[in-house]
């Protein structure tokens, strides 16, 4: 009888180190699985700022892009028409070329808009500008575009800025 007993003690020891040493393994796993989850959440953080700041820098280009707020910023004053003709061309141009490594961060159909906005831009500023008499002003093509983006519903810009929106939205759902 005294055998059985101390047999049973050193079961019951020895339980109780595999059930400490399993218990051990399953924390060091957990613990392990926590930091991997940890580094997935950073990467992911880090990719969603990547794409919100360039939707933001989408978003100033397309209110830059704008018909009237090209116009508001660039100088008209001195110039010949077809001077300020190539100003315009070369202000939407080298906005866009600043900003063209944003689309690695942002859908294909909302970089095609934005490359849309630009190219339909340089073709009204180019519609305009055949449309004006030979004596025309810097200033006459610059009323010229304001009227022409008065009177379109709803501006390219504006569409391009509600896709934007709908991105951002997108994203941070």
């Amino acid at each position: 009888m005294y055998l059985l007993e101390f047999n049973f003690q050193y079961v019951e020891v020895l339980v109780m180190l595999v059930f400490a040493f399993l218990l051990g393994l399953l924390i060091y796993e957990f613990q392990k699985m926590k930091t991997k989850l940890e580094e997935r959440a950073g990467i992911n953080n880090e990719g969603m700022k990547l794409k919100l700041q360039a939707l933001e820098r989408l978003t100033l280009y397309a209110e830059r892009a704008g018909l009237q707020s090209l116009v508001t910023r660039t100088q008209s004053n001195g110039i010949t028409t077809a001077g300020y003709h190539l100003a315009l061309i070369d202000t939407l141009r080298s906005e866009y070329e600043y900003n063209v490594t944003q689309q690695v961060y942002v859908s294909p159909e909302v970089w095609g808009a934005v490359s849309r906005l630009k190219d339909q831009n340089i073709y009204i500023i180019n519609q305009l500008a055949a449309l004006l008499p030979a004596d025309a002003t810097a200033n006459d093509f610059s009323k010229k575009i304001i009227e022409y983006s008065l009177t379109e519903n709803p501006p390219l810009n504006v569409i391009v800025l509600d896709a934007l929106r709908f991105e951002a939205k997108k994203a941070l759902d």
